[in-house]
């Protein structure tokens, strides 16, 4: 039996994002001013997939818990709808956008800080908000996957999402950078148009694998689970 029911860990999960877009839109950094705003940032998109999702998921847990044996078939349907969203969600934008954020992030942090998160945000931000958003996503998403069973999309399909938020993703930096002439993320800065062209590219295809890491790990852990339960169904041998 868990510690704790995973219901109560979704609310929990929940409320902590919540806690860190609160504290995050509450700074008053010159970043947040200017066009954009925090939505330029992937951290932040990423921040606010999360809640939407587990927001989803405990959404989900109310009404399986209000529709249980109520034998409504309308009701049951409008459940089957919300678990196909929730499992969509998971799959296409919470696992691979977030895995994405805190790899992407802590590999150029330990190459050169000031490349993606210049020592100056410190004076805005505190190390457990900093931490909030950008390594508490790993762990929580990782919890949600090990608790529940999600059925991913087809993977044209989930594969055809990923890319389009992706490529959307990054015109939309491309397009800040044609009204502003600044670039979202001051590494951008450093390097040529061809290079920029290929991290773009890079970070496409990151994402795609991602999506595919997400679909592997999901059987995987859901596969040992059934072979363990059919295991101890087993009858013993004397």
């Amino acid at each position: 039996m868990a510690l704790v029911p995973c219901q109560v860990l979704r609310v929990a999960i929940l409320l902590s994002y919540c806690s860190i877009l609160c504290n995050y839109k509450a700074i008053e950094m010159p970043s947040h001013q200017t066009y954009g705003g925090s939505w330029k940032f992937l951290t932040f998109i990423d921040l606010v997939i999360q809640a939407v999702f587990f927001g989803i998921c405990v959404l989900t847990d109310l009404s399986t818990l209000l529709t249980r044996d109520s034998g409504n078939q309308e009701q049951e349907r409008q459940l089957r709808k919300l678990i196909s969203l929730r499992d969509w969600t998971l799959a296409v934008l919470a696992f691979p956008v977030g895995v994405f954020v805190v790899a992407v992030f802590w590999t150029i942090y330990a190459y050169d800080r000031e490349m993606i998160y210049p020592k100056l945000l410190d004076n805005f931000i505190p190390g457990w908000l900093n931490h909030g958003m950008h390594t508490t996503v790993l762990p929580f998403i990782l919890i949600e996957m090990r608790t529940s069973h999600h059925q991913y999309p087809s993977r044209s399909s989930g594969l055809a999402a990923i890319c389009t938020f992706s490529v959307g993703y990054i015109l939309w930096v491309c397009w800040i950078h044609h009204v502003t002439g600044m670039w979202v993320y001051p590494f951008l800065e450093h390097i040529g148009s061809g290079a920029r062209i290929i991290f773009f590219g890079s970070t496409t295809i990151l994402m795609n694998f991602l999506y595919l890491l997400g679909e592997v790990l999901n059987n995987y852990i859901w596969d040992t689970q059934r072979s363990m339960e059919e295991e101890k169904e087993k009858p013993k041998l004397e």
